[in-house]
């Protein structure tokens, strides 16, 4: 009986192991008929029956980038043409430009510099004559000096401020951002290229060259306003590479008054509002009260008062007065109808 069932295991164990052999065979099959075709002579892409190498694809390189430098070099030259032609085309708008401005006001150009009336021109020079920067003045106390404040490419500061610990201003407004950059820019043009009645002897570079200033050169400026006359700045350049510095003095003349518009306004449609704040002090707002009744109400009528009292005690009292007064009101507004229907 053992060796019955001893016999059948094996043949069992025998039939499994036949079962995977021949799963195995059917997948090897199965992946064979899958795989793709394969040639061992087969070539790169390109023409069917040749073989490439490196030294292939190195000159397709080669020409790929000789092809794409020529055509780099048409573009530039084609850029080059439009800039060349829109730069003549500048050049006749700012010829017909400048016909157009001496034929039609008489304001011609020299270089590139414009030219202004002789009227014009010769006031922007009395104001500067008039200046303190020119003659000087007799002031007849110290709070009569007009202060200079300073600035550098970041920073401005102001007296006004006071003797604070931070005197600066910050932000510094957009218009006079502007204008000391505009000034700085003058300074600059100045000392770069001088006119021939200025008085400065350029010191050569290390290299015997003519340096040439930037902003970065800048060092401190000051500036003060004369109301009526204009502003007068003082720059300040050094290169670190010399023992010297650049000043330059300019001045920003006012020119003369100009009419904008002149008009009529009507006011007699016009509301005033008056806000008064108050606190306690109802002596005092009675005898306001009363200036108000006099020569707002009487006279001028079209008045709206608006009474801002802070605290309780003497509220019941304000109440009263403008109680009063709003009455009063009432009957002088009736009173005057009454005369106008008459």
């Amino acid at each position: 009986m053992p060796r019955r069932g001893l016999i059948l295991q094996t043949r069992t164990q025998w039939l499994l192991l036949s079962l995977a052999l021949v799963c195995i065979l059917v997948l090897f099959l199965y992946l064979l008929e899958c795989a793709p075709q394969t040639d061992g002579n087969a070539s790169l892409p390109g023409v069917i029956g040749e073989n490439y190498g490196k030294e292939y694809y190195q000159a397709l390189l080669q020409e790929q980038e000789e092809h794409y430098q020529t055509r780099a070099t048409s573009l530039k030259r084609q850029i080059a043409q439009l800039k060349q032609e829109l730069q003549e085309m500048n050049e006749k708008m700012r010829s017909l430009q400048e016909r157009k401005n001496v034929g039609s006001n008489g304001i011609g150009y020299q270089g590139h510099k414009e030219q202004v009336p002789s009227d014009l021109l010769e006031f922007l020079h009395s104001q500067i004559d008039k200046a303190e920067i020119s003659i000087g003045a007799k002031l007849p106390s110290e709070y009569g000096v007009i202060p200079f404040e300073s600035f550098t490419l970041m920073k401005v500061f102001q007296l006004e401020m006071g003797l604070t610990r931070h005197p600066e201003e910050k932000p510094v407004r957009k218009d006079k951002r502007d204008e000391l950059v505009e000034v700085i820019e003058a300074g600059l043009e100045v000392i770069n290229n001088p006119d021939e009645d200025d008085e400065q002897e350029d010191e050569d570079g290390p290299f015997g060259e003519k340096p040439i200033f930037n902003e970065n050169d800048f060092i401190e400026g000051y500036y003060r306003t004369e109301r009526d006359k204009g502003t007068q700045y003082e720059l300040f350049f050094k290169k670190t590479d010399l023992m010297e510095y650049r000043h330059v003095t300019l001045f920003r003349p006012f020119g003369p008054l100009m009419k904008v518009k002149s008009e009529m306004i009507d006011i007699t449609r016009s509301l005033i509002n008056i806000i008064v704040p108050l606190a306690e002090r109802t002596e005092a707002f009675v005898q306001f009260m009363q200036n108000f009744r006099d020569v707002c109400i009487y006279q001028d009528k079209r008045i709206h008062l608006t009474v801002v009292y802070f605290g309780k005690e003497g509220l019941s009292k304000v109440k009263s007065i403008l109680e009063s007064v709003t009455r009063f009101t009432k009957r002088i507004l009736a009173f005057g109808e009454i005369l106008a229907l008459e």
